[in-house]
């Protein structure tokens, strides 16, 4: 799911089950190569956790709010708050690992 700076705070800190986005941008190669590990692990996950992407170029006022500085950067959300933030390309094991924890 692509959310931008208007959904933002809809789609991401209302939503009523955990979170788990990407700060990306269409110029990052480690944002792509990640790019199909989000889809494996949202059919994985099957609705247990909202997977988002929000591209940092079209949308600069989240990312400035959310003091991302380098991508791809990753964030989870639980009950509207962070609750992990991770700046860098992630093997999959990674991403099942914070994705767990925001399920906890």
């Amino acid at each position: 799911m692509e959310v931008n700076d208007k959904n933002f705070n809809e789609e991401i800190i209302e939503s009523k089950i955990p979170v788990l986005i990407e700060f990306w941008a269409s110029w990052c190669i480690p944002c792509k190569t990640i790019d199909y590990l989000l889809k494996e692990l949202d059919e994985e996950y099957n609705g247990k956790i909202k997977i988002a992407k929000l591209n940092i170029d079209r949308n600069r006022i989240t990312p400035r709010n959310y003091e991302v500085t380098g991508i791809p950067t990753f964030l989870t959300f639980k009950n509207g708050e962070i609750k992990e933030k991770i700046v860098g390309a992630q093997t999959k094991q990674n991403l099942i690992n914070l994705i767990d924890s925001v399920l906890k």
